[in-house]
């Protein structure tokens, strides 16, 4: 069922929001050659703590981690480590989700590790891009698969894949709720959009094939061909006009 959020609601989830993006403002600063993905999580995990609110991720369904940490060809669900050094010319995927007053905030970024090449800067890019063609597609009147087909649209454009197993979805007292918002599809088709929804739309952008796997953790998915993979991801509230970012400062 798809919820319709209240005023109050809403002004929670913005405060959760604000709570995640300043942990990516801690994290942008963090990241660099040398530092672990374990030191990544306790820097995130603290500073969510500091602010009365608690992390989204931790053991959700059994996840061991305060936020995801995906290098390279990860593609989403990487567990922070001691053993996962960030070498120079790497890109890590942070998903942080901060669940505050009882509504959470989700999103990812994509972030390079030192000089990266410029391969991996353009697919960093175009997966941002995706997401803000897939926004402009997000306001009443439209239907769920218009985002997913503009994401689709802009992402090949470009040569690379959207991953097709894994999909957005709406967001608000429970991490995940519906409807699932897919970043491919045909537009026109899904849920009508609504003022008050929620949604977490998040493009997860594969070099190569869209096809993927699960390492043995049962987290950690990987691109089947190993190559590049980004991710970028903000929750949003649906209204007439233009959709309001909910996870930014």
């Amino acid at each position: 069922m798809i919820k319709i959020k209240a005023p109050h609601e809403i002004e929670a989830m913005r405060g959760a929001g604000q709570i995640t993006a300043a942990v990516f403002e801690r994290l942008a600063e963090a990241i660099q050659p040398g530092v672990t993905t374990a030191e990544l999580d306790d820097i995130a995990a603290r500073f969510i703590r500091s602010n009365n609110a608690s992390c989204s991720f931790w053991h959700y369904n059994g996840y061991p981690a305060h936020i995801c940490t995906s290098v390279n060809g990860q593609v989403v669900h990487g567990i922070p480590s001691k053993q996962v050094i960030l070498r120079e010319g790497d890109i890590v995927s942070v998903d942080i989700g901060v669940c505050y007053r009882g509504y959470h905030g989700d999103s990812a970024r994509t972030f390079p590790v030192g000089q990266i090449s410029p391969e991996a800067a353009r697919l960093i890019r175009v997966t941002e891009e995706s997401f803000y063609e897939g926004l402009r597609q997000a306001h009443t009147g439209n239907r769920v698969f218009d985002i997913g087909a503009a994401i689709q649209s802009y992402v090949e454009k470009n040569g690379y894949s959207v991953v097709r197993s894994l999909v957005g979805h709406g967001v608000g007292s429970s991490l995940h709720e519906d409807p699932e918002v897919p970043n491919f599809g045909t537009k026109g088709r899904g849920a009508r959009l609504m003022a008050g929804m929620t949604l977490a739309i998040e493009p997860m952008v594969n070099q190569g094939t869209y096809h993927v796997n699960t390492l043995s953790d049962n987290w950690t998915v990987v691109t089947a061909d190993g190559k590049l993979s980004a991710h970028y991801e903000h929750s949003v509230l649906i209204r007439d006009g233009e959709a309001e970012i909910l996870t930014t400062c």
